[in-house]
């Protein structure tokens, strides 16, 4: 079985776990170390099951408390050189991976990290490196894209040979040209080193899924400038648009913030949500 969670999607940390019986995932850590245990603890899980850390790229609410934890589980941190060097010069991260613990993963070539096959993939960000994954189990694709400047064609054959897919959709357009933020932050957010937005997420969706994708969750979305039910009404308006219906086609779903998911399971007849937790959010220490 293969099972998936979110412990929290936005700025203010994110933090994703993919695991077997028998072994571990962590996707970046850039939520509290107590949040993190405290999670665990509540789902039921050892933290010893985890084996590896991967990391997309070395901004704050992604790596904050990446240190801290591998060094005290003794986790080895799986990074691009690049990341790595962003990783040690950010102020955030006041514990820094112990040197015997930082490995290195380079683009397009997959890598077997356990019971994982993992093959990172450039992605346009304006941090030092950015990285989506496309892990596999046991003939499974569970690929992850966040932070996404925009759709490259190196990543539109990861989006059509995934099963499992985690992709952003930041922004509405309209709400972040009428929203609070300056200027040139909104250049940058809509520049080709920032974020995708709900139109250009919903297209990059409709022009390359495939038959064989079964689920998808709309990930990274701005508190300020999006909303759930609008990211989501967005992405299906597209979709239908193109002739493909979310719930029908594949289960279409939108991570919290702050709030974990309860556990997807991947593999089976249906991938179902146990929900663990009510809608008030869970504490997660900010950026």
């Amino acid at each position: 079985m293969l099972n998936f969670i979110s412990f929290g999607s936005g700025s203010s940390g994110n933090c994703y776990l993919l695991y077997t019986e028998k072994d571990a995932l962590l996707i970046d850590l850039g939520i509290g170390t107590r949040a993190l245990r405290k999670y665990f603890r509540e789902y039921g899980l050892p933290l010893a099951r985890v084996k590896h850390i991967l990391v997309t790229h070395d901004h704050a609410d992604h790596v904050k408390s990446v240190g801290k934890i591998s060094h005290d589980l003794e986790l080895p941190v799986i990074a691009t050189v690049d990341v790595h060097k962003g990783i040690d010069r950010n102020y955030c991260v006041r514990s820094k991976v112990p040197a015997s613990l930082v490995k290195y993963i380079e683009k397009d070539v997959p890598v077997q990290l356990g019971d994982f096959l993992v093959t990172a993939f450039k992605v346009p960000h304006d941090s030092s490196d950015n990285v989506g994954y496309r892990i596999e189990y046991q003939g499974v694709v569970f690929c992850i894209m966040t932070d996404v400047g925009y759709l490259t064609d190196e990543m539109r054959p990861m989006i059509s040979e995934a099963n499992y897919l985690v992709l952003e959709a930041n922004y509405d357009v309209e709400m972040l040209k009428a929203g609070p933020y300056p200027e040139y932050l909104k250049t940058r957010i809509m520049s080709e080193g920032g974020h995708l937005s709900n139109n250009e997420c919903g297209k990059a969706l409709a022009e390359n899924v495939s038959p064989n994708l079964r689920h998808v969750w709309l990930c990274h979305l701005s508190e300020e400038n999006n909303h759930p039910e609008l990211a989501r009404k967005t992405v299906e308006q597209i979709l239908r648009s193109y002739g493909i219906v979310a719930g029908k086609d594949f289960q279409l779903d939108v991570l919290k913030r702050k709030t974990p998911t309860g556990i997807f399971r991947l593999l089976g007849d249906e991938p179902q949500e146990q929900s663990l937790f009510s809608d008030k959010e869970m504490g997660v220490d900010k950026d």
